[in-house]
């Protein structure tokens, strides 16, 4: 035989012997995905909210259902439990731990009927208590495979319990805060919301300002930026910030700012009071079109209630009753507003430090970002206040209203939201804690202005003693 034709007999030879071995391409494994951490809660939530993916979770429950424990991997972490809710044919709610790492695991739950229920005698009993918390988990991890993906899941071996610091946290954030709005109370009369009939204009254009175009700077810087693509829950810390009133630091900066107090003053009482509404409707709106997560609306509301309306009504009946003692008290209520501000900044970062470590997320853009939303706010605030052709003086203090803002609250709805709505690295906690410095620094800067751009007569600035208190 010829050297051709043996090589053409060798190629023929190896292209059968490998059309033989080939398989078609449908017939071919697929290669199995190994999602984790973030990456893995996000998807999971993108699937529950389409009642179409219902039968992937039923596929994942089936694979964990059918895990062998032994040898599994035992570990104790501190995390939280996620709950998500799956539609279809079958409603119910699928589980997943997250360690403070941001690792995810599929919760295994056990099949005997009543056991993740209140009383039971598993490690599952009240399983649905400790979604709101962060909690101490004991597991057993093991691996299983459904939909094409690879999936880390685990089995509590021992009940959860909650850190007592967290819990210490809780209490304390929401005492702090009832007891500021209490003293926010103390400092107001009926009187303060009937300057509305007095002089409404300038009531009027600050609410505008404030509910109307604080939340649409927060979009535009939040889009702008990039956040409501990449960092979505950046974008709503912003959301969070427009969405909430003017506090007694607005009302302090104006009494410094040599603004119109009075205005300030009631615009923060009525403003509070519409936010029971408005904050809730803001962050359910333009939260809507973001897929990974729902922000609980009726929670946002009764949040408010509780810690708002309800202890500003407080001191207001104080101050009916006992006139005498609310002014005194006032000083030691406005001091304990800056200490639970200063208090909910400290302990939350201490809480997360780890998170500074991801400056691709909390990076310049991040902090300019943030600085940048108050600082446009006052200049929105001031613009307003012209076009509606008011004096200088309320022009200042509708300036200071619209940015600056009650960050105390806006950290306390982000602290108690965060850990059932996915928030990994406390984004919403930290655009408000950040805002909540940045405004003093932008306030400082623009009262600085207020001489050239917003003089004011000297008669026209509030130097009494009474108008000082009501700062």
């Amino acid at each position: 035989m010829s050297a051709r034709r043996l090589s053409f007999f060798c190629t023929a030879l190896l292209f059968v012997l490998h059309s033989a071995g080939a398989k078609p391409a449908a017939a071919q494994e697929s290669p199995v995905r190994a999602l984790s951490g973030e990456a893995l809660y996000v998807e999971f939530q993108t699937l529950a909210r389409d009642t179409a993916k219902a039968p992937v979770f039923d596929a994942i429950d089936t694979a964990a259902a059918g895990v062998s424990w032994e040898g599994a991997e035992a570990r104790t972490f501190v995390g939280n439990l996620r709950r998500l809710e799956i539609g279809g044919e079958k409603g119910r709610n699928f589980y997943l731990l997250r360690e403070r790492t941001g690792e995810v695991h599929v919760l295994a739950l056990p099949t005997a009927e009543g056991a993740i229920s209140t009383g039971s005698s598993t490690p599952y009993a009240g399983l649905d208590e400790m979604v709101k918390h962060k909690m101490s988990f004991v597991v057993a991890l093991q691996s299983a495979e459904a939909n094409g993906m690879r999936y880390s899941v685990a089995r509590l071996t021992e009940v959860p319990a909650r850190n007592f610091l967290d819990r210490l946290f809780f209490i304390a954030i929401v005492l702090l805060l009832f007891l500021t709005m209490v003293g926010m109370g103390l400092t107001l009369t009926v009187a303060d919301f009937g300057v509305v009939f007095r002089t409404p204009l300038g009531i009027v254009l600050g609410i505008v300002a404030q509910f109307g175009i604080m939340p649409l700077l927060a979009v535009a810087v939040g889009r702008g930026f990039g956040f409501y693509d990449s960092y979505p829950f950046i974008y709503l810390g912003m959301i969070l910030i427009a969405a909430t009133p003017g506090g007694v630091t607005s009302n302090l900066m104006t009494y410094l700012g040599k603004g119109d107090v009075a205005l300030s003053v009631s615009l923060t009482a009525i403003c509070t009071v519409l936010a029971l509404g408005v904050a809730p409707l803001l962050l359910g709106v333009f939260s809507s079109g973001l897929p990974a997560f729902t922000i609980p609306v009726a929670e946002v509301f009764k949040t408010m209630l509780v810690l708002v309306v309800v202890p500003l009504g407080v001191g207001m009946v104080i101050r009916a009753k006992a006139e005498t003692f609310a002014k005194r008290a006032e000083k030691s209520f406005a001091l304990l507003g800056i200490f639970a501000l200063l208090f909910l900044i400290v302990v939350g970062v201490w809480s997360n430090l780890d998170q500074f470590a991801d400056t691709q997320r909390y990076g310049f853009k991040f902090y300019s970002a943030v600085f940048l939303l108050t600082l446009l706010g006052m200049i929105a605030g001031a613009l307003v206040a012209k076009f509606g052709r008011i004096s200088n003086f309320q022009a200042r203090a509708i300036s200071l209203e619209v940015g600056v803002r009650n960050t105390s609250l806006a950290m306390t709805i982000a602290i108690l939201l965060q850990d059932r709505v996915g928030d990994f690295a406390s984004s919403m906690f930290f655009t408000s804690g950040v805002f909540g410095l940045s405004m003093y620094i932008a306030g400082m800067l623009w009262i600085a202005a207020y001489k050239t751009l917003l003089p004011v007569e000297p008669t026209a600035a509030p130097d009494t003693a009474e108008e000082a208190a009501a700062a």
